[in-house]
């Protein structure tokens, strides 16, 4: 299940950019599960990573390496997370980052993994190291839309998305591909997202602009509440359009980048697994953003909640005994206001003197549902994107291993 069609627009090469994405037989044979990303000389490369403690081996190695070179390659999997694995697993991913560098002649430091798939079993590197020259030789600037399919897990479909900004009459291109259904409350970014500009950005300011960038979308989804072992986002700008991001046009870019981001972000809840639903969860009228997202999530991730949504059940009172567990300190509830869009269905505690079910069931019955509360605490706004929760989620994650 999935809501809305899922179209991608025409994707963008990327100056700079080539991109491959074969089959290695990793998990499903003939399915597309080994992605390679060559990056030109002089790029600028900035990553954030899961802070999960269990984090996975490539997780280890990418962050090290990022430390230590610049990168000219990166390398995915799926099938296999490479998380859980100790030593062996992390000795594994290096095999795999030098057979990219031997075959593209670069150090290996240059090579970034990444890895997503079942948690603690072994990596079948023999596969991956099989697979890599036909990736090599198949690098082309237009294979985008193959690298999101190839990097795909439980997903149903791919998501990717380009854009091209005009700045001060140059133009630059965005183009950025993700992938995530389930164990998705990122606490840095998504499962994996590879995003990529002409643009002309130097490393420390690329860094800034991607975690705020990451803060406004990946970090504001939940499907399930679980942070993975192998969560990343890296943003590469190639600087080939030689448009270069200074105070001048630093907004404008900005504004374009979270707009992708986002988009991504929300396409990953839109293909939650057995997701029916999307929901929109804005809390106002908070003392700060931390509380605002505290009762955000505390809604979000609750099973009640979650499960009334997929029943299309306006069973508000399970929002207000979510916001009431919350932890927020001397929480007047005879401030606090639940929308369903439009509706207000509960006011100064209690019921809304205008609600009906008529009007909440109205509201329950669409595929996309805004959740708007009112705290009546303060002037922050935070907005969280979530799914239901259905048969299906069960049924995809207990027969995962299967």
């Amino acid at each position: 299940m999935a809501v809305g069609e899922g179209k991608i627009a025409p994707l963008l090469a990327v100056k700079g950019i080539r991109v491959a994405a074969v089959s290695s037989n990793i998990k499903t044979p003939g399915r597309l599960d080994l992605v390679l990303f060559e990056i030109e000389q002089g790029a600028s490369v900035a990553g954030v990573f899961t802070r999960n403690a269990f984090c996975a081996a490539p997780v280890l190695l990418a962050k090290t390496h990022l430390q230590q070179a610049q990168s000219r390659y990166l390398l995915i999997n799926t099938g296999n997370a490479n998380a859980g694995t100790g030593e062996a697993g992390y000795l594994d991913a290096l095999r795999c980052c030098q057979s990219v560098a031997d075959l593209a002649k670069v150090s290996l430091n240059e090579v970034l993994p990444f890895s997503t798939g079942v948690i603690g079993e072994p990596l079948p590197v023999d596969k991956i190291v099989v697979g890599l020259p036909e990736a090599y030789l198949s690098l082309k600037s237009d294979s985008w839309l193959a690298a999101a399919q190839g990097i795909m897990t439980t997903d149903t479909r791919p998501k990717a998305a380009s854009l091209k900004l005009e700045l001060a009459g140059e133009s630059i291109t965005i183009t950025g591909i993700a992938k995530g259904a389930g164990m998705i409350k990122p606490n840095m970014a998504t499962m994996l997202s590879f995003i990529a500009t002409d643009a002309k950005i130097d490393k420390e300011l690329l860094s800034s602009l991607l975690e705020q960038a990451v803060n406004k979308s990946f970090n504001r989804i939940t499907v399930d509440g679980d942070t993975s072992t192998n969560d990343c986002c890296i943003l590469v700008a190639t600087g080939s359009s030689g448009v270069e991001i200074n105070t001048h046009n630093r907004e404008e870019f900005c504004q374009g980048l979270n707009q992708l981001m986002m988009g991504l972000a929300t396409d990953l809840i839109r293909d939650a697994e057995g997701a029916s639903k999307f929901i929109t969860l804005t809390i106002a009228g908070g003392e700060s953003s931390e509380e605002c997202l505290k009762v955000a999530y505390t809604v979000a991730e609750s099973p009640l909640v979650k499960t009334a949504l997929f029943a299309s059940d306006p069973n508000w009172g399970r929002i207000l005994a979510a916001i009431g567990r919350a932890g927020l300190e001397n929480l007047d509830v005879n401030k606090v206001s639940v929308y369903l869009g439009d509706v207000c269905i509960a006011s100064n505690g209690a019921v809304d003197k205008d609600y009906s079910e008529s009007k909440g069931q109205a509201e329950m019955d669409k595929q996309e549902i805004d959740i708007r509360i009112v705290l009546g605490r303060g002037a922050c706004v935070e907005t969280v994107w979530t799914s239901d929760l259905s048969h299906e989620y069960i049924r995809i994650n207990a027969e995962y291993r299967t």
